[in-house]
């Protein structure tokens, strides 16, 4: 039987997994992918669910100088064929039931290494038993990983996962890493255990997707230098505090939205499980409304932290829970090995507590679009790059959000910043989820909706909910609608697909021009 509090090495759900066996997977991987023609520089496609073989290919593709490329497994075919085709993808390391969904969008010439899909798995997502087992004709990936002779050549240096951005505003992009010297990993290995806190002896859980770059990220770097990384295969509040628990874990990345939804456990379930292993948490991806960090500082300890930054830039703001509970709203103070400036629309530096778009820099983990370059010159600006992050500088050299340049609302001429109400609206009884975008209007151009997802067994009262935003927003922020419905599409990474809310009022106002 195994001692989950000492166990060292990699688990997800039922599977546990010793560093040394995990790296002789990985050595066996790797002189299988050099088997099916996989060379320096080309492309190990992953489209899987969170799972061990994921970060298996993940290692062995970059073993030989390959390009790990972990794709969202939310992906229509279409989206991921695209995906293949513009990375050159050599092999495709696929789940069962995943590979039945999307294989006739597979481009002829790229082999299939077809995993299982476990009932870890099967069962949180509703997975039908018959879907999750590997087809017959196609390469079974266990099958396949116990014909290989493990590779003696030591790993080649420097070289990461390719990740590809959402593509809301158009095709993703490849996000391909200048690679590494064996001094500049080393810098990048001390620079990762310092802000995602999976150091040497460290127990870590991922609770995130893996396909997404700060749980790829910081999956990558545990799995290479921690004691303990459990992945977890689906998120759930009461079984991730029951994980701390069991395996005595001591850090972890999370997204505000998981914080959320643990916060609203009712206080026997909160209090239930035993948490003081925790020392250190990361959040990224989304903001975080001030008051569930510091209620969870509270719970949890001063051992909450963030960290700013994008699938380009990585990690460039960090912020400690004694930054985060004097400067309320700030992701804190840029980071030694980077620089950020907040630049108006002609490119000229904005002095302290001016609103503008956020750039950054951060010379040793600098990137290029996959095959783009110049998507890359569009978005720099003299060595500096933005996400689209609209925010400012306070006269302490602490960054705050304002919002995404593509999500702030013109009204009438005012700026409205979605992120600022939907912090509001995340402190209200009962609601469960909620998303601020920007509707056309008549009068004004575009006016402020609100859609909520309640909690089961709750009926709101738009009435109050209003009452409750003019306390706390002035007038102009009130959204002039709100509605009620029924699971918000929330990416697992914590983004919400705003496109896809608001789209369909944007449609019919250009039928009725």
């Amino acid at each position: 039987m195994i001692e989950k509090r000492t166990f060292k090495g990699i688990v997800c759900g039922s599977k546990h997994l010793s560093h040394e066996d995990f790296q002789d997977h990985i050595r066996r991987a790797a002189a299988g992918l050099q088997k099916l023609g996989v060379e320096k520089g080309d492309c190990v496609a992953i489209f899987m669910r969170n799972d061990i073989p994921f970060l298996t290919a993940s290692h062995a593709a970059n073993h030989i100088g390959a390009f790990a490329v972990p794709v969202n497994w939310h992906l229509a075919g279409e989206e991921l064929r695209y995906i293949l085709d513009d990375c050159a993808a050599r092999v495709l390391v696929i789940h069962a039931d995943l590979w039945r969904r999307v294989h006739e969008a597979i481009p002829q010439g790229i082999r299939c290494l077809v995993v299982e899909t476990p009932d870890d798995l099967a069962v949180p997502f509703g997975l039908d038993a018959a879907a999750c087992k590997v087809p017959d004709g196609m390469t079974d990936w266990q099958s396949w990983l116990d014909d290989q002779q493990a590779l003696s050549s030591p790993p080649q240096a420097g070289l990461s996962s390719m990740l590809y951005t959402s593509g809301t505003t158009g095709h993703p992009k490849g996000v391909r890493r200048n690679a590494l010297d064996a001094q500049q990993a080393a810098i990048m290995r001390d620079f990762r255990s310092r802000v995602y806190g999976c150091a040497p002896g460290a127990r870590c859980v991922v609770p995130g997707p893996l396909y997404h770059s700060a749980p790829n990220g910081y999956s990558m770097q545990a799995s290479k230098v921690s004691d303990l990384l459990v992945i977890v295969p689906r998120f759930d509040s009461e079984s991730f505090l029951s994980l701390i628990e069991e395996y005595r874990l001591t850090a972890s990345i999370m997204v505000p939205i998981m914080f959320i939804r643990m916060l609203k456990l009712p206080d026997a379930v909160r209090l239930k499980y035993d948490i003081s292993s925790m020392t250190f948490i990361i959040h990224v991806a989304a903001p975080c409304p001030p008051d569930i960090k510091r209620r969870m500082i509270e719970w949890f300890g001063p051992v909450i932290n963030e960290f700013y930054g994008s699938t380009e830039s990585g990690a460039v703001v960090t912020c400690n829970s004694e930054q985060a509970l004097a400067k309320p709203g700030t992701v804190g103070k840029v980071v030694p090995e980077a620089d950020v400036r907040i630049l108006d629309e002609q490119g000229r530096q904005l002095p302290p507590n001016t609103v503008g778009e956020i750039y950054s820099r951060f010379p040793i983990h600098d990137f290029t679009y996959n095959g783009k370059p110049e998507a890359r010159a569009e978005i720099d600006r003299d060595g500096y790059i933005t996400s689209g992050d609209m925010g400012y500088m306070d006269e302490d050299g602490f960054l705050f959000i304002a919002d995404r340049v593509k999500d702030m609302v013109i009204s009438g001429g005012v700026n409205i910043y979605p992120a600022e109400i939907e912090s509001v609206l995340h402190n209200y009884p009962g609601i469960r989820d909620c998303a601020v975008f920007g509707v056309p209007d008549e009068e004004f151009g575009e006016s402020v909706m609100a859609v909520l997802e309640t909690e089961p067994e709750v009926s709101l009262s738009i009435d109050e909910l209003r009452s409750y935003l003019r306390a706390h927003l002035a007038g102009f922020k009130v959204p002039r609608q709100i509605e009620i419905g029924q699971d918000l599409p929330r990416e697992d990474s914590g983004k919400i697909f705003k496109r896809r809310l608001r789209d369909r009022y944007w449609q019919e106002a250009g039928r009725r021009i």
